[in-house]
């Protein structure tokens, strides 16, 4: 009896391991209305749950209060905050249909609808209504870009974003983010911030497949002291003059006023570049900018680009500063800014233009072509707190981001042609709670 015995319970096992073994090869439940959802986010973030937690703003705002504490103690996996692109109505909670209102143990919330097995939440019975209207569409299937940043969106804490969010939040900087119109980022958080890395694209709904390896982040760079509000470099300024140049409002006066050709933009945008933005307790200006210029080759084109603003200068009002060539005051004697030549070293010409007071003096690495050789395609490091006291950053940016003691981010490689996305690094550092 032994034999049938050991049989049995062999069959007995394998009829309950194998299928458990089965499951678990098999992939996790997609939370597949999220496509849905996606062609019609201007931002859409994902968050872990944390039961063991009071249940966030958004779900006490969009459910009613036992409801909230009801389902956020049995969340275990990701839900969702979207804001639509006609920015109406205020956010969305969307997460997966909770089993208690499949079974009716508790009412359905108010303006609320389930789209592919996720319950959206509205603030109202108008942008429910419209959040209605548009999923009767049929939806172009994700590809490329966007279907990366709805498969990131659907494993992990993440924030994606399309040309509408991006507008909604720069505000007035919009044009300097041209080069990632549409993208995503996966979020890590810890006890001292929040890293960050993912991609971005100058177009919406790009195919085209992940762009070349990562940027190469190394060790953060040091933070920037009370000196600096904020500095950016990199291998050309194109990437960030792209999105002024396309506007007539601004390229207009920079050939009418100042006399640059389209010969002198194209100088200008292929130039490596370092950018700062620095504090002034007094005077005028809440910040002094300073831009410093790689030049290659001879000076004479630059020389003459320099000659014509100089002349239109003179034309607007403006006086010389006799004690300080390159060096403009306006009437009442302020100086509000100028250029000057820099050769730290034999083959290796600098120009430093600036608006405000007079800055320091180049000095350190920068002075060496090593540094300038070194650059990412786009490196940028603020104070985002201190700009915000100044009123420096639009206000619609993320909280956690207005927030932060130090930003900084690199990003590239940019295809002038925008046949590939870019890669994107970076970390907030934020103030100790």
């Amino acid at each position: 009896m032994r034999f049938p015995l050991r049989c049995t319970l062999l069959a007995t096992a394998a009829l309950l391991v194998l299928p458990l073994w089965a499951l678990s090869r098999l992939p996790r439940p997609r939370a597949e209305g999220l496509g849905r959802l996606l062609p019609h986010a201007a931002l859409l973030q994902s968050f872990p749950a944390s039961p063991q937690r009071q249940p966030p703003q958004l779900w006490q705002q969009r459910l009613p209060a036992a409801s909230a504490r009801a389902l956020w103690q049995q969340q275990r996996q990701l839900w969702w905050q979207l804001w639509g692109r006609d920015g109406a109505g205020g956010a969305y909670l969307v997460l997966p249909l909770p089993r208690p209102l499949r079974t009716g143990v508790l009412p359905r919330p108010p303006h609320s609808l389930e789209v592919d097995g996720l319950l959206v939440v509205a603030a109202n019975p108008l942008a429910e209504r419209l959040l209605r209207d548009q999923l009767k569409t049929a939806p172009r299937p994700q590809r490329g870009l966007q279907q990366r940043c709805l498969a990131q969106l659907q494993a992990r804490q993440s924030a994606f974003w399309s040309a509408d969010g991006l507008a909604a939040m720069a505000g007035p900087l919009a044009p300097l983010f041209l080069t990632m119109q549409e993208g995503c980022i996966a979020l890590t958080l810890d006890r001292g911030g929040v890293s960050f890395a993912g991609e971005a694209a100058a177009i919406a709904g790009l195919v085209a497949p992940m762009g070349p390896a990562p940027v190469e982040w190394g060790a953060p760079p040091a933070p920037l002291d009370s000196s600096l509000l904020l500095q950016a470099s990199g291998r050309a300024l194109e990437p960030l003059l792209r999105g002024l140049l396309a506007r007539q409002l601004i390229r207009e006066p920079l050939v009418t006023a100042y006399g640059l050709s389209d010969d002198d933009l194209r100088l200008l945008q292929g130039s490596a570049f370092l950018l700062r933005l620095r504090p002034q307790a007094s005077g005028p200006f809440h910040a002094g900018l300073e831009l410093v210029l790689a030049v290659p080759g001879p000076r004479q084109r630059w020389d003459r680009m320099l000659e014509g603003i100089a002349d239109r200068l003179v034309a607007g009002g403006l006086v010389p500063n006799p004690a300080q060539p390159g060096s403009w005051q306006d009437g009442e004697g302020r100086q509000v800014g100028g250029w000057r030549w820099l050769t730290p070293s034999p083959n290796h010409t600098l120009l430093q233009l600036y608006l405000g007071p007079d800055p320091r003096p180049l000095s350190g690495p920068w002075t060496q072509p090593l540094a300038w050789r070194g650059l990412q395609p786009l490196q940028l490091q603020a104070r985002p707190s201190a700009l915000t006291r100044l009123g420096l950053l639009p206000e619609m940016l993320p909280r956690p981001l207005l927030q932060a003691d130090q930003f900084a981010a690199v990003a590239g490689p940019f295809e002038r042609r925008d046949s590939a996305p870019s890669r994107l690094q970076g970390r907030l550092e934020l103030p100790a709670r």
